[in-house]
């Protein structure tokens, strides 16, 4: 997923009220069978349904979280986008979920995906997945690491010891991204997230929205989930080598309460480094995280380019009316052509071609 604040302008020639925009955030998720595309004020879900259709769901972002006072203080910024992202991204791939269960029929009177995952099973799914992810690679790691020192028998340095751990995270997060990617599921995720970047990459370019003009763009993005993730660790190796050496238990226990401020701090490092890839030591110092992008994306097929652009395409028109309906402008939604103009979640069935 990408979440970091993108730092470009929307191109004026194409935006109704160009004078309403400065910053704008744009990134995204791969799904099952399609992309999750999020900006600074909406976000929008295309997936391919099992008809060869691509079903979209564009629903605006809250602005308490996106344009509030939070989303301007450092390090802390980073903590409720990060949280909120990962729960934006557990939704959208229920709703791919949903969509692929339209095979057996499960569609509500308006022809919509049934929602069969939301309310408490959504956010429990949003807990234990965070959950999980903390237990594999920051429990883990320090336990095993506790069993190297004991089996060696060393009193050693923090900064050796926390070393070892770092080495063991990283390893276990390099080996997990690496064995999933041999699923056939997986890899076929993985072409979405190329496909995402391509199309991000291209729209930053000011490149046409084509499938054709999108797929000369590059895999990898400076923005990426991936690189957070690469960046959380080394920092981490950082920050615990400060620490004096702990028992198992208190040792485990600093982790926990420290990772918050880690995730901070890799936040703000990769929004710098986003914001600065014209220096050559910033880009120097980003290669590893783009290069263990080449995990976890694949070239994309054309469909797949297909189904990136759809969700691209609708945030962008999607946060262009509400800009516009902010100046006082008319204006018919992009989400559904010929109603008003969006103010809660939107819903549509574009006609696409059949993923090849």
């Amino acid at each position: 997923m990408d979440f970091m604040a993108n730092e470009h302008q929307v191109r004026p020639e194409t935006t109704p009220n160009p004078a309403s925009f400065t910053k704008v955030n744009y990134g995204g998720q791969a799904v099952i069978e399609g992309v999750m595309m999020r900006g600074s004020r909406a976000l929008s879900v295309a997936v391919r349904n099992p008809q060869g259709g691509i079903v979209v769901h564009t629903e605006p972002l809250d602005a308490r979280i996106y344009g509030g006072r939070l989303a301007r203080v450092p390090f802390l910024r980073g903590l409720t986008l990060l949280w909120d992202a990962l729960g934006l991204g557990i939704r959208s791939l229920l709703f791919a979920a949903e969509v692929a269960l339209q095979e057996e029929g499960n569609v509500d009177a308006n022809g919509e995906p049934e929602k069969v995952f939301e309310g408490p099973l959504q956010w429990t799914l949003v807990a234990f997945s965070l959950a999980m992810s903390i237990l594999l690679f920051f429990v883990l790691p320090t336990f095993l690491a506790h069993l190297v020192e004991r089996l060696f028998g060393w009193d050693g340095s923090p900064v050796a010891v926390n070393f070892i751990e770092g080495m063991i995270r990283l390893t276990l997060l390099v080996g997990y991204i690496w064995v999933i990617g041999l699923m056939a599921d997986v890899k076929r995720l993985y072409g979405y997230h190329g496909a995402e970047h391509k199309t991000i990459n291209a729209y930053e370019a000011n490149a046409e929205l084509t499938p054709v003009s999108v797929a000369r763009f590059p895999l990898e993005h400076p923005r990426c989930g991936t690189a957070f993730l690469l960046s959380v660790v080394v920092i981490s190796i950082l920050i615990y080598s400060l620490l004096p050496p702990l028992d198992l238990l208190p040792r485990i226990l600093s982790r926990l309460v420290l990772l918050p401020f880690i995730a901070g701090i890799a936040y703000e490092f990769l929004k710098f480094t986003a914001a600065h890839q014209g220096n050559a030591l910033i880009r120097l110092i980003t290669r590893p995280n783009l290069a263990l992008q080449r995990l976890t994306t694949r070239e994309p097929d054309m469909g797949m380019l297909e189904v990136a652009i759809a969700a691209f395409e609708n945030v962008l028109a999607y946060e262009r009316s509400l800009v516009t309906v902010q100046a006082g402008d008319t204006v018919i939604s992009p989400v559904a052509a010929g109603e008003a103009a969006p103010t809660g979640a939107a819903a549509a069935t574009v006609d696409a071609v059949p993923s090849r």
